[in-house]
């Protein structure tokens, strides 16, 4: 179980905060993840869009692992409206289980069905789960194979989301609202102070969670790639400089609705997105400036359509992959018990 645990704890959240728990109930099989509220950023996610996300990525991570093990993993969303907190439990079923119950209804084998059509592939992304890392290094300026971009969307797509590459006018439009956002954000006090809360000088600090320095990427000179500073307003000692890709490949993941379940949704979408893009060597971060400003986001939509809601930005090329950043011990995110 720890191992699945660990698989599902690579995943990316938001300021590397790892909003996520787990229990799981032996008697059942079933582990339940919920999410962590002491581990929110109400500045820079105050709608907990960004912690529905973070744990929705873990998620995928767990059926990723799951499937692996020749497990199958029966996931249920939300499945207590009592308890907003616990965001999905996950049944792990080994094939002969998965057997029986198709036999005992008709109505319980077409869901099945679904739920194994939707499972088609995740056993082999196992083996990026630790290979991905975000990256906030400079990026070439080599295109994305058409192939490899409808790759992309279609693992959205088995998600329950939409992957959309920005072109012309729209792509600037987006590129200058995540500057403008990243100017709100520097000019907030709040917003600095969280930023210093979760990240952390890798000489003299060791904690399990947030954003070392060795992970901020170079100081940007030039270039409209939207790399986040998380050295704040403050500086690393030496640090270097780079110039970023000018015309950076950017894509937007939306969902139909906007609840949290859709969050959830589009956390695994990313999560399955991103570790494709690896198993094809590419490169990926977010790009949350602009959605961290809730009154910014409706105007990331495509301007033609205008529909859906959109949930996040990647920034996607080839380049480094990144570093690999702490996560906290399986003990300290996992129970076990009744």
């Amino acid at each position: 179980m720890s191992g699945l645990v660990a698989d599902a704890t690579a995943a990316p959240s938001m300021h590397n905060a790892q909003p996520w728990r787990f229990h799981y109930t032996p008697d059942s099989r079933t582990l339940a993840l919920s999410a962590d509220l002491d581990r929110a950023l109400p500045y820079s996610d105050p709608t907990l869009t960004g912690l529905h996300m973070g744990c929705g990525a873990a998620l995928l991570n767990l059926r990723v692992a799951a499937v692996h093990q020749g497990l199958r993993p029966v996931t249920t969303l939300l499945p207590d409206p009592r308890d907003p907190s616990l965001l999905a439990t996950v049944r792990l079923e080994s094939a002969a289980t998965a057997a029986e119950a198709q036999a005992d209804a008709q109505d319980e084998a077409q869901d099945e069905a679904q739920a194994e059509a939707r499972d088609d592939g995740l056993g082999s992304l196992h083996p990026a789960i630790h290979d991905r890392h975000t990256s906030r290094e400079p990026f070439t300026d080599q295109e994305l194979p058409e192939e490899v971009r409808c790759a992309l969307a279609g693992a959205a797509r088995r998600e329950g989301a939409e992957l959309a590459f920005l072109t012309g006018p729209h792509l600037q439009f987006v590129l200058d609202l995540i500057q403008d956002a990243e100017g709100y954000s520097r000019m907030d006090p709040g917003r600095e102070a969280e930023l210093r809360q979760w990240t952390w000088n890798a000489r003299s600090d060791s904690p399990a969670d947030g954003v070392p320095d060795y992970a901020f990427g170079p100081r940007k000179r030039a270039g409209r790639a939207p790399a986040r500073d998380f050295a704040g307003a403050g500086a690393v000692s030496g640090r270097p400089v780079a110039d970023f890709e000018d015309r950076p490949h950017l894509a937007l993941l939306s969902t139909p609705e906007d609840g949290p379940a859709d969050w959830l949704r589009a956390g695994q979408a990313m999560e399955r997105v991103l570790l494709l893009a690896t198993r094809h060597g590419v490169s990926g971060a977010p790009a949350t400036q602009a959605l961290e400003h809730p009154e910014l986001r409706w105007l990331l939509r495509d301007p033609v359509s205008g529909t859906g809601h959109v949930q996040m930005v990647l920034r996607l090329g080839y380049g480094p992959r990144g570093p690999r950043t702490p996560r906290r011990p399986v003990r300290d995110v996992l129970t076990i018990g009744d």
